[in-house]
């Protein structure tokens, strides 16, 4: 890598499930939904493009800007856009995502097939033409769209521009060297109707477990178990209280979403070192997800609950105990 610093760093850019909010009591969390910002060792890896999305966008715009005086010296935009599935919190902030009506953009996207439709067509068909002004393939930048099975796994070099996506026949094959980045992917199938794609990035050591939309099994999920084991962070689906979950006016039973217990469990399964709980429901404001975090923290120290614009540098955090008080 040379004398490129190397680094780890996760900033949650939306956190809510179902569909974003926008209240006075809903502050401190955020309404935006999913969407998480990695990144490592100067290359961009974005998790679902929920409402979260477009903030990041605009961001990523202002630095293209700051980086040169013309669209010939500015350095250009990439980013490797994973989605775990296709549901509309998950993917409709990407029509207003900036970079991609940049030309000189890179964006590399990787999502399942659900239905035996190629994941490019499930997104030109939800949440584009006609709903919106555009169509997917009228966007200017230049847009990878590549189907991903659980079967691979993609690799992203230093010294490279597009990420490798490769077939998983064996371990040996995934022995790559510290400084390139890893991108594992497990299929979930208790989320309605076609499941879920989690996700594992590792790199420089660390790694961290994206699992969100994951409803958990009675005595855990032994597969989640052995996919999570031993990572530094784990961002799990929390949506639901306990009491929500199986309330007998509308139980959650089968929605496809955890609870913070089955959070934890799953986490002290898998021998995970921190543990961020995601996905939360639009309905709780802020005062209730206090309760909700200081409640779950009496059961597994290691926890936060995530809000939105909350930096983990996995660098140099080794307990969330011992670095967010907020």
């Amino acid at each position: 890598m040379g004398d490129l610093k190397r680094e780890f760093r996760v900033k949650f850019r939306g956190v809510r499930g179902s569909y974003p909010v926008c209240s006075s009591d809903q502050i401190k969390y955020g309404g935006n939904t999913s969407c998480v910002e990695v990144n490592i060792n100067g290359k961009l890896i974005v998790i679902d493009s929920g409402t979260g999305v477009i903030n990041l966008g605009s961001d990523l715009v202002k630095d293209y800007i700051a980086s040169g005086t013309s669209s010939e010296n500015r350095k250009p935009i990439e980013v490797v856009l994973l989605f775990s599935h296709s549901h509309l919190d998950h993917i409709q902030g990407f029509p207003f995502f900036k970079p991609a009506y940049i030309k000189s953009s890179n964006i590399f996207m990787f999502g399942f097939r659900p239905r035996n439709k190629d994941f490019e067509q499930v997104l030109a068909e939800t949440i584009f033409d006609p709903i919106f002004p555009i169509e997917l393939k009228e966007m200017s930048a230049k847009i990878s769209i590549n189907n991903l099975h659980e079967t691979q796994a993609i690799i992203i070099h230093p010294d490279k521009s597009a990420p490798e996506l490769i077939r998983v026949n064996d371990e040996s094959e995934l022995n790559v060297p510290d400084d390139v980045i890893l991108i594992k992917c497990s299929k979930s199938y208790a989320h309605p109707k076609d499941g879920v794609l989690m996700f594992r990035i590792s790199c420089n050591g660390k790694s961290l477990v994206y699992a969100s939309d994951k409803e958990s099994y009675i005595g855990g999920d032994s597969k989640f178990t052995t996919f999570a084991r031993n990572t530094d962070l784990l961002i799990h689906d929390a949506q639901y209280t306990t009491e929500d979950y199986i309330s007998p006016i509308i139980p959650k039973q089968g929605y496809g979403h955890s609870t913070p217990d089955m959070a934890i469990e799953a986490a002290k399964l898998a021998n995970v070192k921190n543990l961020a709980l995601f996905h939360l429901d639009p309905n709780y404001n802020d005062d209730f997800l206090e309760k909700m975090e200081t409640r779950a923290k009496g059961m597994f120290q290691n926890l936060v609950m995530a809000y939105e614009g909350m930096e983990i540098d996995l660098m140099q955090i080794t307990q969330l105990s011992k670095a967010f008080n907020k």
